[in-house]
């Protein structure tokens, strides 16, 4: 080694499992220029701040390696997504951002509630974003994500 070279690491390494693509997360770009070699063509953004934490999984955080078993269980814990159609599964992330957004494991339907409008606007077609919520809330308890406590009270599963 020279004198004087640095040696690197990795600080942070992580993966996002294809089951959480969803339209919500890709920015379109403007297209070239035409000047451009490849005039017109149209890239994307992966907007890595509108996936939820639980698609985030970390192999290597804060410089240590996360153990392989860590890594599996939080990759089986969201594997049910990739059994739902795009739109359903749009709409899993995104109550799944919210609930994450809520900060607590133990959650009220009223703390996903609060998400009403933000989701309205996301989803402007639909006219029932309540029942929708509920819906989406159920889901993720039939398939593992969180358990339904009591009338309106939820707890979110741990991965590892």
């Amino acid at each position: 080694m020279r004198l004087g070279a640095q040696l690197s690491s990795v600080l942070n390494l992580f993966v996002v499992p294809k089951h959480f693509f969803v339209r919500e997360i890709i920015e379109e770009r403007k297209p070239l220029a035409s000047t451009a070699r490849r005039a017109g063509w149209i890239g994307s953004n992966i907007l890595l701040n509108e996936i939820p934490a639980s698609g985030k999984i970390f192999i290597v955080r804060d410089g240590k390696p996360e153990s392989k078993e860590t890594v599996l269980a939080k990759w089986r814990k969201t594997l049910f997504l990739r059994d739902e159609g795009i739109e359903a599964r749009g709409w899993l992330v995104e109550v799944m951002k919210c609930i994450e957004a809520i900060g607590k494991p133990d959650f009220q339907i009223d703390d996903v509630y609060a998400f009403e409008a933000e989701l309205s606007r996301l989803y402007p077609g639909n006219q029932n974003v309540r029942p929708k919520i509920r819906q989406q809330l159920q889901l993720l308890r039939d398939r593992g994500y969180l358990d339904f406590v009591s009338r309106g009270y939820y707890r979110l599963r741990s991965a590892d």
